[in-house]
């Protein structure tokens, strides 16, 4: 898509993390136009279904979902018996709220997670996306420090699976921000993004979630990258609603370059 200038513009539809309904409201006053919510407690999230729905229906935002943390990231057992019912959990109820794109973390780096269990972790992922395909839901593998060629095995073997591009998360035990080469790799792929900034690092400690501009994420190349692709989908500032606020601007002129 082009201005009236001729410059390409990024088609990218912002929104911001909801941890309750009264972010819902102001993420509406930030004139976002979605909230991802995280459900990490099933029974404690359908208590407040009816705020959630009433506060979806005043602020006209629609909703996404953030799965539940893995846990153990090498323990098969714990996988089968609390990862993978819990996450089925989620996909029963994302449909009261409309959800329509789920983003899960399954860590599949190589260098820490055997091989055995990223098998196991494929296996439970074909299961997700069959009952995802019933509910018209996308499940989207999140990166955490994984380079493309680690996404790969799962990308193969899993023709449904798409991908939700976390550009912090990107620069976390690495070099250099593996962002980059899943983009160029996995572009058809690609149907999410969360957005927030780190100074790098090697643990999970330095996952700092900050503001985009207050780190060393290079998110002026990654847009160019997205723009290359013609990327136009959603992107979730994961900040409280306060840092978004104090960020907004600076991720627009971006989307405006």
């Amino acid at each position: 898509m082009n201005d009236s200038q001729g410059k390409n513009i990024l088609e990218i539809t912002l929104g911001g993390t909801a941890r309750n309904p009264e972010d819902v409201r102001l993420l509406h006053n930030l004139r976002l136009k979605f909230a991802e919510i995280p459900i990490n407690n099933v029974i404690k999230f359908k208590e407040n279904v009816k705020d959630y729905i009433n506060v979806k229906e005043k602020t006209g935002l629609y909703f996404l979902c953030h799965g539940p943390r893995e846990g153990n990231p090498n323990n098969i057992d714990s996988l089968k018996r609390d990862y993978l019912p819990h996450v089925l959990e989620v996909l029963e109820i994302m449909p009261i709220l409309n959800m329509s794109l789920l983003t899960l973390h399954l860590w599949m780096d190589r260098r820490f997670v055997k091989a055995e269990v990223i098998d196991f972790k494929i296996e439970l992922l074909q299961k997700i996306i069959n009952k995802a395909r019933e509910k018209n839901i996308l499940i989207c593998l999140e990166n955490l420090s994984e380079n493309w060629h680690d996404l790969k095995v799962a990308i193969d073997k899993l023709p449904l699976l798409n991908l939700t591009l976390d550009v912090g998360h990107g620069l976390l035990l690495r070099k250099e921000n593996t962002s980059f080469t899943i983009i160029k790799k996995y572009p058809e792929r690609i149907k999410h993004i969360h957005l927030h900034d780190n100074l790098g690092g090697s643990s999970p400690e330095d996952d700092l979630h900050l503001p985009p501009g207050k780190g060393i994420v290079d998110f002026k190349n990654i847009f160019n990258s997205l723009r290359t692709i013609g990327y136009r989908g959603t992107a979730t500032l994961e900040l409280k609603p306060f840092e978004i606020k104090t960020c907004l601007e600076f991720v627009k002129k971006f989307l405006r370059a």
